[in-house]
């Protein structure tokens, strides 16, 4: 309860026009923790440095709230930009998309706008041998979001695009056990909006359980898992499921965010683990910044402390 409590009070600061613009104004050093740059190159760049240390990179191209078709197209356009850029520097493609942004919900002469801005991503991935996961954005999205994704799976494969479960919502489960037809390849992660206790557990105890049982389960079901955390309890865990059960390293991956538990990530690959660090980057990055934030006081502190510092 104090976790959901503090994600509440932080978000909601967060959402005033007068703190957007202060941020704008002052944070964009500290952003640059959690966020790459600004433009495709320092994206490719940060995923070219992690693979040093045998990390792979999701790349990102930030942008939330785009309300014109115009606007959607574009941001597709940038993602096909990065694309190419990525095979262009000698790596595989693997994206992340929120399908708000590209148009989901937008009709586009009798086709959801987003959906078609969607096939064009995932069919240049393709090309490439890449790979695009979509991202779960807030619970009124959720079903339209999996429909669409089973419609993806049907003509790309499994093996090109992948979508997200949040354990906080009571639903995941069900979900979860309704996509084993598809063989799906899912990003598992906690969730990061601000959600009513109507749709979401509110303690964090509930959200960690709820989160290994969707792990555990998909492993078990035989698909391709992404256990996307920094809890090294629950990451134990997983270490000691995978190998009671006989799974293989190939069937799973650990996923962190960038600027983030880097030594961690190291341990984790020097291991012979999988290991992929999602990368934001963009212009539109502060809604993003705010919900890491939101996610631990850890994070607050070192942005007060930079603050202070300036």
């Amino acid at each position: 309860m104090i976790d959901q409590l503090y994600r509440k009070a932080v978000l909601t600061v967060a959402e005033r026009p007068q703190v957007e613009k202060l941020a704008r104004d002052k944070m964009w050093p500290l952003a640059q923790r959690f966020v790459a740059g600004e433009d495709i190159q320092s994206a490719i760049s940060a995923v070219q440095e992690l693979q040093k240390d045998g990390i792979q990179g999701n790349l990102d191209l930030l942008g939330e709230f785009i309300d014109s078709p115009e606007q959607c197209n574009e941001f597709a356009d940038n993602v096909l930009k990065l694309i190419d850029a990525a095979h262009a520097a000698g790596i595989k493609p693997y994206v992340s998309v929120k399908l708000s942004s590209v148009g989901q919900g937008k009709d586009d002469g009798g086709t959801d706008l987003g959906l078609k801005n969607a096939r064009r991503i995932i069919g240049k991935a393709k090309e490439y041998g890449g790979f695009v996961c979509l991202d779960m954005e807030d619970h009124p999205r959720t079903d339209i979001t999996l429909e669409q994704f089973r419609v993806l799976v049907g003509e790309f494969g499994a093996e090109h695009v992948g979508t997200v479960l949040q354990s906080y919502l009571y639903r995941s489960l069900k979900d979860r056990a309704g996509l084993d037809d598809l063989k799906p390849n899912i990003r598992m992660v906690k969730g990061a909006y601000l959600e009513p206790e109507t749709v979401a557990y509110p303690d964090k105890a509930d959200v960690d359980q709820n989160y290994r049982r969707l792990v555990y389960a998909h492993l078990k079901a035989g698909n391709s898992c992404n256990v996307a955390t920094h809890d090294e309890k629950i990451i134990d865990d997983v270490k000691r499921f995978v190998l009671a059960h006989g799974i293989s390293k190939d069937q799973f991956e650990f996923q962190m965010l960038y600027g983030i538990r880097r030594d961690l990530q190291k341990s984790l690959a020097a291991e012979g683990y999988r290991v992929r660090a999602y990368i934001p980057y963009g212009r539109d990055w502060y809604a993003y910044f705010s919900r890491r934030i939101a996610e631990t006081p850890r994070n607050a502190m070192f942005v007060a402390r930079g603050m202070l510092k300036g």
